[in-house]
């Protein structure tokens, strides 16, 4: 299959190249073409603008970074909805609110094209190995057509209802993750008068019934980072997580519902943006907490 990919950040990325990898015929565009350059090299195709890429592709994905972002790649003179939009497929992975998806999901029937949004849960990792989970809204006749794709992609697809549904979705699947972050540095900071190594203690706790999956997947960088130890990775950096919790909190509001823990988690996210850590790993928010954030 032909098949474009509109933002090659470091989930771009990853997908871009396993589907290179399995056979795709894979042509990639980002704002800025150096961060493509891996891609490049690995033999991927460029398209100078998001327009040339979607008259050249079967299936175009986008993972962008905010709801303008959409509105730039999408409509404007030069992006993916200039070039002819009938029969073209879109799958749409950014992280945004269920009203922005419901929005961009109208604009694109109205032109024709074929959208589907699909967040996804899973970081760099799955993505390399095609175990994300897809949480899809839109049409269920769309979906077909974007199965076999999103079957390398993914070990679970989720069809949650119209365009909103898969950004509701993501929403939630994200929020027990965001709070944990806080709920970690708590306990650390109540066995810190122990004494014990970083690495053990944490090692404890994702043995624990508290351990979420998470802490397995990242435990050792959440030791070298509390050990002071430096990774140079970034997963999901500060920034990034505020954003998503400024939406649930929106979301929330628009649902007439309160979620006290997730606004109380995003004060302290936001006074360690303010100490110099957006743009840093979330690792690094527990570490904080330790330093200065959980000081009486």
């Amino acid at each position: 299959m032909r098949v474009g990919i509109a933002g090659t950040g470091k989930m771009g990325s990853a997908i871009g190249l396993r589907l290179h990898s399995l056979g795709h015929q894979v042509t990639v565009w980002n704002r800025t073409r150096a961060k493509a350059q891996p891609m490049l090299d690995a033999g991927l195709a460029w398209a100078d603008t998001p327009k040339a890429l979607a008259a050249t592709c079967d299936l175009v994905i986008t993972l962008l970074t905010n709801e303008q972002a959409l509105d730039d790649v999408y409509f404007s003179a030069e992006g993916l909805l200039a070039a002819p939009a009938k029969g073209k497929l879109f799958l749409e992975m950014s992280t945004v609110s269920p009203a922005k998806q419901e929005a961009m999901g109208a604009r694109a029937t109205a032109l024709g094209a074929a959208y589907l949004e699909c967040p996804v849960g899973g970081s760099v990792g799955p993505a390399k190995e095609g175990k994300l989970m897809a949480f899809v809204g839109g049409a269920a006749a769309d979906l077909e057509r974007a199965r076999p794709l999103l079957e390398q992609m993914c070990k679970r697809i989720e069809h949650v209802g119209a365009h909103g549904a898969g950004a509701m979705m993501k929403l939630a699947v994200n929020l027990p993750l965001m709070v944990y972050w806080q709920t970690l540095g708590e306990a650390l900071s109540m066995v810190a008068p122990l004494g014990l190594d970083p690495k053990r203690v944490v090692d404890i706790l994702t043995e624990s019934s508290g351990g979420p999956n998470m802490l397995k997947v990242r435990g050792g960088q959440i030791g070298q980072a509390l050990a002071g130890e430096q990774t140079g990775v970034i997963s999901v950096d500060i920034a990034t997580m505020r954003k998503d919790m400024r939406t649930m909190l929106a979301q929330g509001q628009a649902n007439k519902r309160q979620l006290p823990l997730t606004e109380m988690a995003l004060k302290n996210f936001d006074a360690a943006a303010a100490s110099g850590l957006d743009a840093a790993d979330c690792t690094q928010l527990p570490v904080w907490w330790l330093a200065k954030g959980g000081r009486a």
